[in-house]
């Protein structure tokens, strides 16, 4: 084992946070992402305002972004089912500015703008990195196939550069990986020779 490991210490559980994204398809075509945090402690905990049972929620917060073909955010509500504080779910409307975002590149940036620091609560803004990621995850399956079905029916189709191409050390612009997902774009030495569509 490294060094660090817990096998042969003792611990004891100090605090649980649970956060759950989940991407579901509407009958309208866009797709709503709900994120779902929840803090609990296996103790009792006196806060400035109340008494938090063993168990119970500290805090219990969703966010539900709902996103077009295009990942523009359409809709966005905010809320906060349990807090430590009677003023956290005070800000929740705040987090309909994020519509007109974009998820993509640059998005975590203009969300900070938006509902970051005074603007927003902590706990709901971090839900939306997780949440932008389960976004992709989501329409991965559809979006593939819409590539699939352009290639057949466009001759000469020229897939973009996908996104995650330099996102990781997989998906590094040179790895097999990239060649993988995106062939058009490789030459026969494997050099990527679509620079255009880089960021």
């Amino acid at each position: 084992m490294t060094e660090g490991s817990t096998q042969d210490v003792r611990r004891r559980l100090l605090h649980t946070r649970q956060v759950i994204c989940t991407g579901y398809q509407r009958d309208d075509g866009c797709v709503d992402i709900e994120g779902y945090l929840l803090d609990s402690k296996p103790e009792d905990t006196h806060t400035d305002y109340r008494l938090v049972a063993a168990g119970e929620a500290f805090h219990q917060m969703r966010l539900v972004l709902t996103v077009d073909s295009k990942f523009i955010i359409r809709a966005a509500h905010a809320r906060t089912e349990a807090a430590p504080t009677p003023t956290c779910g005070e800000i929740a409307a705040a987090y309909e500015g994020l519509v007109g975002l974009r998820i993509g590149p640059g998005f975590k940036q203009q969300a900070i703008r938006v509902v970051g620091g005074l603007q927003g609560c902590t706990h709901l803004t971090e839900l939306l990195g997780p949440m932008a990621t389960t976004l992709i995850q989501s329409t991965f399956v559809a979006r593939r196939d819409e590539l699939r079905r352009q290639r057949e029916e466009q001759p000469g189709f020229v897939q973009p550069r996908p996104w995650v191409i330099g996102s990781c050390h997989v998906y590094h612009p040179q790895s097999d990986a990239s060649r993988r997902i995106w062939p058009q774009g490789f030459d026969e030495r494997g050099d990527d020779v679509i620079a255009s569509d880089r960021e």
